[in-house]
């Protein structure tokens, strides 16, 4: 199945990870299980566990992130039908994009920036981390991905998240906030599925190198608008080096930020190989896709 994979992104892998690129494709032909997280707003971890258990559903616990549950896979529709899901008292979400959230850790009080907030797993992840107590701004500049935030924002309970429809590089540089996550638009290159071509389709070596100008972008934006020690949590869906260490790299080198190495959450044997101590980048294999994120601190 892996013939599947563009050949552009073949000859990167195979380039940039010469003895983890078969690991990486055999990855994309992965099955996963389903997987969610309650969210705290309105239900407790406890209740929801009882309320997929009650209908049926098997639940397996994720070591790392108690809000979060693996189910079976074929079981979605099932959830999809529970008065928990259309409440929401859930999230369907990735086990790879919880990974932002947890690391920016947002507290009661502090002033959050998500700058690419739609569709708005993270945003209401962060809504649910901080018992709706954080006070978070949402940046989408497309209409209809910030309609669907919206909505999204709206049946999580998370009513205290404005969102702004504009491009997060034009925020006003007055602005400023305790902590920011840029999980920035990228090439999709850790989320490849060698079961349905869509998802590589568009990409190509244009698509990576206008997405890596762009995260640079709003990477020197978010340095400007963070205050002085705040946090900066930078996230891809990319497994590439061109979108992730080596947009980091330039601020590190200058001592403008630093990393802040984390020891959770714990993801041994899933990582590979990262120029960047203290980062996480995440292979894609049967339990989570391939994802970047490092906790940033602004000197």
């Amino acid at each position: 199945m892996t013939e599947q994979i563009p050949e552009v992104l073949r000859d990167l892998l195979t380039t940039r990870y010469p003895d983890d690129a078969e690991r990486i494709l055999q990855g994309f032909g992965a099955k996963r299980d389903t997987t969610l997280r309650v969210n705290r707003l309105k239900e407790t971890a406890d209740g929801l566990r009882s309320e997929l258990e009650n209908a049926g559903i098997p639940v397996r616990p994720v070591s790392w992130y108690a809000d979060a549950f693996r189910i079976p896979s074929g079981q979605e529709n099932a959830i999809r039908a529970m008065s928990a899901y259309t409440d929401g008292h859930l999230y369907l979400q990735s086990l790879s994009s919880m990974i932002p959230p947890v690391l920016l850790d947002p507290l009661p009080g502090e002033d959050i920036l998500d700058m690419c907030a739609a569709p708005g797993g993270k945003t209401t992840q962060l809504a649910s981390l901080s018992g709706g107590k954080s006070n978070i701004t949402a940046v989408e500049k497309d209409r209809i991905r910030a309609d669907r935030l919206r909505y999204n924002l709206q049946r999580q309970g998370a009513t205290r998240v404005p969102v702004l429809q504009q491009d997060a590089r034009k925020l006003d540089d007055h602005l400023r906030f305790d902590k920011i996550l840029l999980d920035a638009p990228c090439s999709g290159s850790g989320t490849v599925l060698t079961s349905d071509p869509k998802t590589s389709r568009a990409f190509s070596a244009e698509l990576v190198r206008n997405s890596a100008r762009l995260q640079s972008e709003l990477l020197r934006k978010a340095v400007r608008l963070v205050k002085p020690g705040g946090i900066i949590v930078y996230s891809t869906c990319s497994v590439l080096p061109e979108e992730n260490e080596r947009v980091i790299l330039p601020f590190l080198e200058k001592g403008t930020l630093s990393v802040i190495a984390r020891s959770e959450p714990d993801l041994s044997g899933h990582l590979l190989p990262c120029e960047v101590p203290g980062a996480f980048l995440v292979c894609p294999d049967a339990e989570y896709e391939g994802f970047f994120a490092v906790c940033l601190k602004k000197n």
